[in-house]
C-alpha cells in the first residue's frame, strides 16, 4: 500500500505505509510537546487504530531531541488543568491502542516526552541519548511517571529518577529496563526497521489481543492511579507556593527560591 500523509498536520509527520505507521515529532527546535501537538497526536493515534491492517506505529523525534517535555509556559494556572486534561489524553490513546508502539530515541527524552517513549511497547535508543524526569527541578512532579515508572523499573529506580530529577544516558535507561536496548547512533534506524518489518509480518489482531492479554493486570490499576495523580497534581502540588516559584523562575531563566510551602 503506497504511504499516505496527512498534510494538515503541523507539529507532527505522519505516515501510514501498512503494516507500519511512523509518527515523528516535528517542533522545532526540540519537539516541546505543546497542547497543539497533544490534539494532533490524539488525532494521529484515532487515524491509525482505525486501520485494521497497521500492526505497529514507531514514534521518533529529531537528531536533537526525541523531546525535551511538555511546555513549561502550559503549567500556568490558567492553562495546567487543560494541558494536564490534554496530555493524559494522548497517553491514554497510546497505553489502550490495539498496535504496538515503538519509541526511537535519540537525542534528550525529557519529562512528557521520556513519559510518551515510557509507555510504548518497545523503546530503543541511541547509547547516547540524555533521559530524566526533571520535573522536581521546577517544584512539581511528572504525573505519568509516577504512575507507571515503577512497575517498569522497579520502585527504588524510579523514586531515584522522580526524586532526583537526574538525567541518565540512553544506555543506563537501557540497563534499568526503560529501553529494550541501547545502540550507537547510527544502527538505531536498523533495529527499528527490522523489529517493525519482523511484527508486520504477524497478525495485527492476533498482537492486539496478546498486549490486552501481557497488559491485563497493570489496566486494572493505571486509570485509577492516573486519576489518582492528576488530583494530587492540581489540588495539591498547584497550591505550592514553591511548584508556581519552580515554573515562573525557569521562564524568568533564574534559579528559584524555594520557602518549603
Amino acid at each position: 500500500m503506497a504511504t499516505a500523509k496527512n498534510l494538515n498536520y503541523q507539529r507532527l509527520m505522519v505516515s501510514l505505509q501498512a503494516p507500519v505507521a511512523r509518527i515523528i515529532l516535528a517542533n522545532p527546535p526540540v519537539n516541546v510537546i505543546d497542547v497543539p501537538m497533544m490534539e494532533e497526536l490524539v488525532t494521529a493515534m484515532e487515524e491509525i487504530e482505525a486501520r485494521p491492517d497497521i500492526a505497529a506505529v514507531v514514534f521518533a523525534g529529531s537528531d536533537r531531541a526525541f523531546s525535551a517535555g511538555v511546555d513549561v509556559a502550559a503549567h500556568t494556572p490558567d492553562k495546567v488543568r487543560d494541558m494536564l486534561a490534554k496530555m493524559h489524553s494522548v497517553i491514554r490513546a497510546m497505553i489502550s491502542t490495539h498496535k504496538v508502539t515503538i519509541a526511537a530515541v535519540r537525542g534528550n527524552c525529557f519529562g512528557g516526552g521520556a513519559e510518551l517513549a515510557a509507555v510504548c511497547d518497545l523503546v530503543f535508543t541511541t547509547d547516547t541519548s540524555n533521559w530524566g524526569f526533571p520535573e522536581i527541578t521546577l517544584g512539581c512532579f511528572p504525573p505519568v511517571a509516577a504512575v507507571v515508572l515503577s512497575a517498569i523499573v522497579g520502585q527504588k529506580r524510579a523514586a531515584d529518577l522522580i526524586l532526583t530529577g537526574r538525567s541518565i544516558s540512553g544506555e543506563e535507561a537501557m540497563r534499568i529496563g526503560l529501553a529494550n536496548d541501547a545502540v550507537p547512533d547510527d544502527e538505531l534506524a536498523e533495529l527499528v526497521d527490522e523489529t517493525a518489518e519482523r511484527l508486520g509480518k504477524l497478525s495485527a489482531a492476533s498482537l492486539a489481543m496478546a498486549k490486552k492479554a501481557l497488559y491485563a493486570w497493570d489496566a486494572i490499576h493505571f486509570d485509577k492511579g492516573l486519576a489518582r495523580a492528576e488530583k494530587i497534581y492540581l489540588e495539591e502540588l498547584m497550591k505550592l507556593e514553591d511548584a508556581h516559584e519552580g515554573i515562573a523562575a525557569f521562564m524568568e531563566k533564574r534559579q528559584p527560591v524555594w520557602k518549603g510551602k
